[in-house]
């Protein structure tokens, strides 16, 4: 079987874009000053490096609400609610593993199994 990469079925797959090319600063001094799109874009034309005009429209968007120029939820604030919800995944995998091995070691203790 020849690798995945190989074969062509994985095209469909993200592309790795580059942080600097994520940059909001950026994004917005590419784009013109003035009448937005009128059907709702930053600008015209494809997005340098391979960007979708539809990568850029978020970025911005979440740029406005880092800002406070727009409600929404800020990139600290859901960084902070990933880091959370890891932490109480592994914590919630860690009481299971400590029920299941006090079960293990009551029932090793119980006079009743000897």
């Amino acid at each position: 079987m020849p690798p995945l990469f190989e074969s062509g079925r994985m095209d469909s797959m993200p592309k790795k874009i580059d942080p600097s090319a994520r940059e909001v600063r950026a994004a917005r001094a590419r784009a013109p000053a003035g009448v937005p799109h009128p059907h709702g874009g930053h600008r015209r034309g494809g997005a340098p490096g391979g960007v979708s005009r539809g990568s850029v429209r978020r970025w911005l968007a979440q740029a406005e609400v880092d800002d406070g120029s727009r409600p929404g939820v800020t990139s600290e604030e859901s960084a902070e609610v990933k880091r959370l919800k890891s932490e109480v995944k592994r914590l919630r995998e860690d009481n299971e593993i400590l029920r299941r091995a006090s079960i293990l070691f009551a029932g090793e203790l119980d006079p009743r199994n000897r």
